[in-house]
């Protein structure tokens, strides 16, 4: 590790400096030395002409060569005549020209700067500066401090150096008295902070191990992790345990943060549904949601809908007429149930059929002359929905049109959706909050067609909305499963199938004339030489084989993060072997220009969305920004929104939801034993089109398949449903 160093410079130029986050590159004068030297680091609201004292290290990179990394600074006031003119001029004050700048150090010479700070009212007396110009030197002059005096805070509590400038345009001059008061108001304000480093900051503050203000934010942080495990609500008992194991917070202290946070109306707290005995808390967002989707969808549901001007034979001459499309009796039956119901629901898997349905439907109601809007959860699943149905689609957000500045959606009950019906595509996908977010701009006049595989993983948000709504028996529900013919001859969707019922998979039989396969099982023992495989598979053998490109067209799909069979390892393995060179560890840590990168969270303001998988153009060091291309929409990455971007040549089963890809590759070992179970399997294998390839141990994969108990997730959807139904047809 570099030696922690001090020293004192001025800044004579800034070469670069991010606006958002404040990173900056810029050239100064060692005041020791008077050697010129780079610096580089988040030096908030410093000027050229500062004086700084800067903390760090010494860094030598391998384009831009010897650099000062700052960790900390501190601004310091400059001494001398000279100094004092840069400082005042970089001040910025409409009216200050070097003229009248002369004038005041002409007047009070080393003192000018102690005069502005505490004896300001001596500035007006000042022939040429006068009421106006003096009030505006002190008003630059408060601002400054106040950032001063914001830096010195954070550094001081070591608050990440990153978020200054955030905190700074949130807070403004009240900055440091709000965190002072209130330091987990971080938590709440900005998501991206580690709640470690707030928690260390507020203890460093003062503030007690079992202070109700302490308590109440480590549950609603325990309350987010929940959240994002899936659960909608969390059991009372258990946050009080985490709280004790994980903060050391005393069991009977957890009482008061509770209080607190309904006497602020975050947190519901009630008998959890459908288990007796159980106290439920919920964020009230989630709360919302859920009594929100309930109420909603039994009042679209008990409304009538208009009978469909078409008979049987007319549904079957106008699919075949527009589609060529012979329906099976399934298909015309389920088709007929669309149009006679206000709300549907179709599950199935791959080769059943759901899009031939969605196809269907959408030629039959513009017979009618009927809207339709078709959606799904993610951009890649909305363009393969428009891709397989040659009709427009989006995503959700985008069709319920996003709003940047107010973080929620235009459309909503007050300015519902223009259309007669809407179709909800790899319904398996959206979370709670979002489904809430749909219904609510539904129109009481339109019809829902949810369709999704029900066996597939739930949403990464949650809850599990599309079993929620399968399993309560309140919605016309059709779950395919008779496989097409066509489809039948692909290896892929039968062993697709057979994984989902647990049955054993269907091996390729050896063949003479050496015919490639749609499906391989390649057995490998060792967990080194799975991971040796995988990276020959992809840069050698599928592209010589079968003409797959490894960067856009093969994708490798693993149940976990960690281990030598994880995203981080092989992705490291794969990037050495597709795309190698030099990386620089300290700025974009392992990107390189032509890697594969996923973005990891919804930018609707870059238009990019989580699991969206790009290339990267450019890797500019000297500014610190990564460029990344995906399909044509350039985006830029600076310091502060890197953690939104991780490799890609190796992704989670998860993050592949609602995508096909030519080929897939996906390594199933006992290192995985937490994860293997049937759905997350049968969630990679129905990711191939045209290819798919275990590489393992058999008896990895007889876990897998044996193991059908996937992970409860605590959700009160279905009860609530099915309670709501009951009281409505039952009294």
């Amino acid at each position: 590790m570099a030696e922690t160093l001090d020293i004192t410079a001025r800044l004579t130029r800034i070469r670069f400096r991010n606006d958002d986050n404040q990173y900056t590159v810029a050239d100064c004068l060692a005041e020791e030395t008077r050697t010129p030297i780079t610096v580089v680091g988040y030096l908030m609201d410093v000027r050229e002409g500062d004086t700084v004292c800067l903390a760090g290290a010494w860094e030598k990179h391998p384009r831009y060569g010897q650099r000062f990394s700052v960790q900390s600074f501190e601004p310091l006031l400059p001494t001398t005549l000279e100094g004092i003119r840069h400082f005042l001029k970089a001040l910025d004050v409409k009216g200050l020209s070097s003229r009248k700048i002369g004038i005041l150090l002409k007047e009070f010479r080393e003192n000018t700067l102690d005069v502005i700070e505490n004896h300001s009212e001596n500035l007006t007396r000042i022939r040429g500066i006068g009421k106006v110009l003096g009030q505006r030197i002190i008003d630059a002059w408060d601002k400054r401090n106040d950032v001063r005096k914001l830096m010195n805070f954070l550094q001081k509590n070591q608050i990440p150096p990153v978020f200054s400038s955030k905190i700074h345009r949130q807070y403004g001059a009240d900055a440091v008295d709000i965190i002072s008061r209130s330091p987990y108001s971080l938590s709440f304000d900005f998501p991206d902070m580690p709640f470690s480093a707030i928690d260390a900051a507020a203890r460093a503050m003062g503030v007690e191990r079992d202070d109700p203000q302490r308590i109440s934010a480590c549950l609603l942080h325990l309350l987010d992790m929940s959240a994002a495990a899936g659960h909608v609500f969390a059991l009372k008992k258990n946050l009080a345990d985490q709280c004790a194991v994980r903060f050391g917070i005393d069991p009977g202290s957890v009482e008061k943060g509770f209080d607190e946070l309904l006497a602020q109306n975050r947190v519901v707290i009630g008998e959890a549904p459908g288990l007796s005995g159980e106290t439920a808390v919920y964020s009230k967002p989630l709360h919302q949601a859920e009594l929100g989707v309930t109420r909603t969808l039994h009042a679209l549901n008990s409304l009538p809908t208009e009978p469909s001007r078409l008979d049987k034979d007319e549904i079957i001459e106008e699919v075949l007429k527009n589609l060529a499309i012979k329906l099976s009796d399934e298909q015309l039956e389920v088709l007929e149930q669309m149009l006679a119901h206000r709300i549907v629901l179709i599950t199935g898997g791959p080769g059943t059929g759901k899009t031939t349905l969605i196809r269907s439907v959408t030629a039959i109601f513009k017979r009618l002359g009927k809207t339709l809007l078709l959606a799904a959860p993610t951009g890649r699943a909305a363009r393969r929905l428009s891709e397989v149905t040659r009709e427009e689609a989006s995503t959700i957000h985008k069709m319920l049109q996003y709003n940047v500045g107010t973080g929620g959606f235009d459309k909503n009950r007050n300015d519902p959706l223009d259309t007669d019906a809407v179709i909800i595509d790899e319904a398996s996908m959206v979370d709670l909050p979002l489904m809430h977010s749909l219904l609510s701009a539904v129109p009481f006049t339109a019809s829902l067609i949810v369709v999704g595989d029900i066996f597939q993983l739930p949403s990464v948000g949650p809850g599990t909305v599309l079993a929620d709504l399968i399993h309560s028996g309140c919605f016309r529900t059709f779950e395919l499963t008779r496989i097409f013919r066509q489809a039948q001859e692909s290896p892929i969707i039968l062993n697709s199938h057979r994984i989902r019922y647990g049955k054993p998979l269907k091996m390729p039989e050896p063949s003479d004339a050496g015919a490639l396969s749609e499906f391989y099982f390649i057995e490998t023992a060792s967990p080194v030489t799975v991971m040796e495989r995988v990276v020959d598979l992809c840069a050698k053998r599928i592209p010589s084989k079968y003409g797959f490109d490894p960067m856009s067209e093969i994708q490798v799909l693993t149940p976990m993060h960690k281990g030598e069979v994880g995203t981080l390892s092989l992705n490291a393995a794969l990037q050495a072997a597709l795309n190698p060179g030099p990386s620089d560890s300290r700025f974009a840590p392992g990107f390189r220009k032509g890697d594969k990168v996923m973005h990891l969270r919804n930018n609707y303001e870059k238009e990019v969305f989580n699991g969206d998988i790009g290339i990267v153009d450019d890797v500019d060091r000297e500014s610190r920004v990564v460029m990344v291309n995906y399909e044509g929409n350039t985006v830029e990455y600076d310091t502060e929104d890197l953690h939104d971007l991780t490799l890609a040549y190796a992704i989670s089963v998860h993050k592949s939801q609602g995508s096909e890809y030519p080929a897939v590759v996906v390594p199933i070992t006992t290192q995985h034993y937490p994860l293997l179970q049937r759905n997350l399997l049968y969630t990679a294998m129905t990711r191939g089109k045209k290819l798919v390839i275990l590489i393992g141990t058999r008896k990895a994969l007889s876990i897998a398949l044996e193991n059908d108990r996937p992970r409860e997730r605590l959700s009160g959807l279905r009860h609530r449903l099915e309670s709501f139904y009951d009281r409505a047809h039952h009294g």
